[in-house]
């Protein structure tokens, strides 16, 4: 078999009717003749958009194909014997536009009994808010499923929805139940399940180029949604130069976030999980079995498990977030 080495994937761009140009002008992606995107996904095992390997010996393999002859060689032992051939974090990155739907996900229980599909619990990173950009997450005050549906149908559910201001940095993690939307002027690199299930609860009564309103999921929402009141849901948390700061932690995955000014090196042995590296700013050079693989602003890395120390090199410094399953 071929060695595995650092992945990259063709980028899979998402025409969206909220979508702007931020992945052309702000990351520099080329999405073609689409008029406007409002997704890429970076990495993908979802069924219908399976990511393909962009360069290198591997390139034009299916990811769900590295995975059958790879197995724990690439994602590590424990995450293959619980995933087998799918691969269990989606990355993208969201560029809003206009607001998104305001939407829910189901956890892994309900997504297994209505869809035979993973749940669906998230992360957002802010890559770039212009000014005064909002986002929704949770509730502002406990509710009943009656009391919300009141509001629902009295065509007042933004009265009890949590916005946010947000600004670029913010970090929301998002666990499957809790409401949400990404608002207006937000570049956003999300990191979540392998999952592509969605219930759009209300979408501001838009309509698509044909005159069609997309279609709301408001009776499968109700069991999914978590109607408890949290204090907070902005993640906090302090930012450190030239060290690796913990985010997120969930049994889904671990984000870290890695500002540096200046190379550094890691130590993947004792991590029993694949790496995945979200370029957000800068550039470097990952060093590793002798090979020099190079990274920029807007590209997304598959470190295999068997790629157990890495020399990241910079003379610009980098953003970064790093992403494995613990």
């Amino acid at each position: 078999m071929q060695p595995l080495y650092p992945l990259k994937f063709q980028t899979i761009y998402k025409d969206k009717i909220w979508g702007g140009q931020k992945i052309k002008t702000y990351l520099h992606k080329d999405f073609g003749n689409l008029t406007n995107c409002g997704e890429t996904w970076e990495i993908s095992g979802v069924k219908s958009d399976v990511s393909v390997v962009a360069d290198g010996p591997l390139k034009g393999k299916r990811l769900d194909n590295l995975l059958e002859e790879y197995k724990d060689e690439l994602v590590g032992k424990k995450v293959y014997d619980h995933f087998g051939n799918i691969f269990p974090l989606l990355i993208k990155f969201i560029d809003a536009n206009e607001d998104l739907s305001i939407q829910v996900h189901p956890n892994d229980e309900l997504a297994k009994k209505r869809h035979n599909s993973f749940g669906k619990t998230e992360m957002w990173y802010v890559v770039e808010a212009d000014p005064g950009s909002t986002l929704i997450a949770g509730f502002n005050k406990e509710l009943t499923e009656q009391e919300y549906l009141d509001k629902f149908n009295s065509g007042h559910l933004t009265d009890i929805l949590n916005k946010e201001d947000v600004k670029s940095g913010d970090v929301f993690f998002l666990p499957a139940g809790r409401v949400h939307t990404i608002g207006k002027g937000l570049l956003i690199a999300e990191i979540q399940q392998t999952s592509d299930i969605t219930y759009r609860i209300y979408d501001f009564d838009r309509v698509d180029d044909k005159g069609n309103k997309r279609e709301l999921h408001v009776e499968e929402a109700l069991a999914a949604i978590d109607y408890k009141y949290y204090p907070e849901y902005k993640t906090q948390y302090h930012p450190k130069e030239n060290e690796t700061v913990k985010l997120v932690s969930c049994p889904y995955f671990t984000t870290n976030l890695m500002d540096f000014t200046e190379s550094t090196e890691k130590d993947y042995a004792n991590l029993d999980s694949f790496v995945i590296y979200i370029c957000l700013e800068g550039d470097f050079i990952i060093k590793c079995d002798g090979e020099a693989y190079p990274v920029k602003m807007g590209d997304c890395v598959l470190l295999p498990k068997t790629i157990e120390k890495v020399a990241l090199e910079t003379t610009s410094g980098f953003k970064i977030l790093e992403s494995y399953i613990e």
